[in-house]
């Protein structure tokens, strides 16, 4: 088959995605190597690249690390595997080289296409290339329906790994997760496991256990729905530009069962409620759940009822502790349908506005008096 760029085929996808593939070679080749091919700094010199600042962009150019990445995703021989952002190909070569069955590569920067083209080329059959935003694209159809695996079986044979931008690495894990409990996305096929990159920081709180300085709401969404490993800490000295912070390489495997058995919505806003005051007792954070009216005695109730000293710090909860208020919540919840709907910042935006009102009201009285 040749391999120009002529070979590459165009064809449509939704919401302004384009596709590119090379159609597969004849036969299967026992072992597969790439051919000789530049390097990542010879191909971001000859497609003129440049890290955008306001993209977060960081290329890893040293194929080690990129070989030690893919290496914490597990076995990869022909597995299917969805790189989120491959950038310049460091990465995506790794991948390669493990010995995948087909590699989905989803860039959003179509400066990058050319050189993915390139490797897409010395890998006939293997990659298909998709212009497109991640946090957007429709990962239902990602891959062959016979991969699919129910939940309580072993994980199926399907890998996203990625090297995030710091600007979407947080929204992103955050959507995954709620893919994950509604067994939705990428989740669609089972537990589909996740090998990602993120700053040193947010790596320490992905994994944080009770009484860590990093606990946070972040600590409790991942854990509670997943194995999360905090697999290794590359310098920034080695990324192109050198970003400000180190970078963890953290591996998440989706749990049979969730440690907290609620719907995410549920779980999300109660433990967004208890960080809200971090350094307070988590009694002020669970205050936020309800309304004014009765707000002080429906705090007591569901701490009571769910066994947690209120004089505890946020960060001093166990698993244990918030599947307690989340399983009292609910409940709460069940006994009067609209608690869930009340928005705390909503209310505070109310009474200002009310307040306001009630400051003008005076002066309008006075002027009406005079006229």
């Amino acid at each position: 088959m040749a391999s120009s760029l002529s070979a590459l085929r165009f064809r449509s996808a939704p919401r302004k995605e384009r596709e590119f593939c090379l159609m597969a070679a004849p036969g299967k080749v026992a072992a597969f190597r790439l051919p000789p091919l530049p390097t990542i700094g010879e191909i971001i010199k000859l497609f003129r690249l440049k890290a955008q600042k306001q993209l977060s962009q960081n290329f890893l150019l040293d194929l080690r690390l990129t070989d030690k990445i893919v290496r914490q995703a597990g076995e990869l021989k022909n597995a299917h595997v969805c790189e989120v952002g491959p950038g310049p190909g460091g990465i995506t070569r790794s991948i390669l080289s493990a010995g995948v069955e087909q590699l989905l590569l989803i860039e959003k920067d179509p400066r990058f296409i050319p050189g993915l083209q390139i490797l897409s080329e010395a890998a006939p059959g293997k990659v298909r290339i998709v212009h497109g935003d991640i946090l957007t694209y429709k990962m239902e159809k990602a891959f062959p329906k016979h991969l699919k695996k129910n939940w309580d079986d072993e994980p199926p044979d399907i890998h996203i790994i990625g090297n995030l931008p710091f600007s979407v690495s947080t929204p992103l894990i955050i959507k995954w997760l709620e893919n994950i409990s509604k067994k939705d996305g990428p989740f669609i096929y089972g537990r589909t496991q996740m090998t990602l990159t993120f700053q040193k920081e947010v790596g320490e709180r992905l994994i944080a256990n009770p009484g860590g300085r990093q606990r946070s709401r972040l600590s409790i969404m991942a854990q509670h729905l997943c194995t999360v490993k905090n697999c290794f800490v590359i310098p920034g000295e080695a990324f192109v530009p050198k970003p400000e912070v180190d970078v963890a390489v953290v591996h998440f495997t989706p749990l049979v069962q969730p440690k907290i058995q609620q719907p995410f919505e549920l779980v999300e806003k109660v433990v967004r409620s208890v960080f809200q005051f971090r350094r307070k007792y988590c009694f002020r954070g669970l205050e936020t759940l309800f309304p004014q009216d009765g707000r002080l005695k429906r705090t007591e109730q569901l701490m009571m009822t769910a066994n947690v000293d209120p004089t505890l710090r946020p960060f001093q909860l166990s698993m244990s502790q918030f599947r307690n208020l989340c399983d009292t919540y609910r409940k709460m919840c069940d006994e009067d349908p609209s608690l869930f709907a009340y928005s705390y910042r909503e209310e505070l935006k109310q009474n200002k506005k009310m307040r306001i009102l009630l400051k003008n009201q005076p002066e309008q009285t006075e002027k009406e008096n005079q006229l």
